[in-house]
């Protein structure tokens, strides 16, 4: 694909529904003892692949072309898959149910694409052993024995809401209670929706209880737009000349906002208004506008809560003046894939002054770059950064594969070049 360049962007967008509220309200509303109705369903390829799943489990979900209803079995109302559980590219998906499943009365296959299949899935299985739990491989396929499962204290050693919700919805169905214990405070989607359903849950700053919980009443969730995916067009407004752009609805959950904060540390010109709740969720509008932007440190606390928007970070970087640093994001070496090895290579062919650490990247910027044949490696993210890098550079460039977009912002090239003034 050949990568349009704008001159100058100018407009309104709404970004589709987040995609971490949009698998946990289908898989909860599933567990649910009656109907939930999902506003603003993101109907990326991974959570439609949540979707196809809980249906091969028994769960009627009707999509009803604006929203979605979930007919909930009940927390032990899921019957055995005759085949086995396809997950596509969704690591959400997969070790989600790692967590639901462990303590289901069957047993049950589960596999993804050739990239789930290299993701190391131990980090939940491992946990969820101590718990009682009979999973075979540490990679996909992974086959679950489901059994008797028991509560334990369990201290983190990554901060990964994939891992902590794992551990809470086999908490679910454990005899006793469950404590987790995280290093950084991670997304706490899970934690917001299942307390509004009735489960037996506490939050008490990095600690997390669970007890086994018999029912959860369905909840009717709104989805907010996802920050992840209006991450690529606040980097947009900022870098772009004589640009502004206005975001709709979009999800502020301080657990997901880091990516304003470090705009904002780098000299954005970013308005947040217009907050308010919705679903449990709280939400707003925001402005971003031409920015002079400098260089930044990104690291410690902040990770957990922009571990997705550190490749179009990175792009943002490319044209700040001096260095930006970023460090203790080993995470983006499990991703779709290797984020911090697939943003150095793939920059450096654009002629960006950028070192690859062990956890993280090292980025001179402010210098001119020139255009090149990009790859993707099939991530969503890494197809819509480059996109934007590509804005800036001297010359034409072009992506091997831009359809991978679609896992979480169908239509991103439509809204993306819709705003071109």
């Amino acid at each position: 694909m050949l990568i349009h360049k704008m001159k100058r962007v100018q407009g309104e967008i709404t970004v589709p529904g987040d995609k971490s509220i949009s698998h946990r309200a289908v898989m909860l509303g599933a567990l649910a003892d009656g109907i939930t109705h999902i506003n603003g369903f993101l109907r990326g390829a991974d959570c439609l692949s949540t979707i196809d799943c809980f249906r091969k489990m028994g769960v009627r979900i009707d999509d009803n072309g604006d929203s979605l209803t979930v007919h909930g079995n009940g927390l032990h109302g899921l019957r055995a898959p005759k085949v086995t559980l396809y997950t596509g590219n969704s690591g959400t998906t997969t070790r989600l149910l790692c967590g639901i499943l462990a303590g289901q009365p069957f047993d049950a296959e589960i596999t993804g694409d050739a990239s789930i299949c290299k993701r190391p899935m131990g980090r939940v299985t491992k946990p969820l052993s101590l718990m009682g739990a009979d999973i075979e491989n540490e990679y996909c396929p992974l086959i679950i024995h489901g059994t008797k499962l028991h509560g334990i204290d369990y201290s983190m050693t990554v901060a990964s809401a994939q891992v902590k919700t794992a551990i809470i919805l086999a908490g679910l169905y454990a005899e006793g209670e469950t404590v987790i214990h995280e290093i950084e405070k991670s997304r706490d989607h899970t934690e917001l929706m299942l307390g509004a359903m009735g489960a037996d849950i506490a939050v008490d700053g990095l600690t997390v209880r669970v007890g086994k919980t018999d029912r959860l009443a369905p909840q009717d969730v709104t989805v907010p737009g996802d920050i992840s995916s209006a991450a690529f067009f606040i980097v947009l407004g900022a870098i772009m000349p004589d640009s502004e752009i206005t975001i709709k609805n979009v999800g502020i959950n301080p657990t997901r906002t880091g990516i304003i904060d470090v705009m904002k540390a780098m000299g954005a010109d970013i308005s947040v208004f217009n907050e308010r709740t919705e679903g449990g969720e709280p939400t707003a509008d925001m402005a971003v506008r031409t920015s002079s932007l400098h260089g930044t440190e990104i690291g410690g606390a902040l990770i957990p809560r922009l571990i997705d928007e550190l490749p179009v970070i990175a792009a943002a970087a490319v044209f700040a003046n001096g260095k930006t640093v970023i460090r203790d994001a080993q995470e983006l070496k499990i991703k779709e894939t290797n984020r911090i090895r697939a943003v150095v290579d793939e920059f450096k062919k654009a002629g960006v002054d950028i070192t690859e650490t062990d956890d993280g990247m090292i980025i001179n910027g402010g210098r001119t770059i020139h255009g090149a044949e990009f790859s993707t490696y099939g991530d969503h993210r890494m197809a819509m950064s480059l996109a934007i890098l590509a804005q800036l550079a001297e010359g034409g460039s072009t992506l091997d594969d831009a359809s991978c977009v679609d896992v979480s912002y169908p239509g991103f090239f439509d809204d993306f070049y819709g705003l071109e003034k």
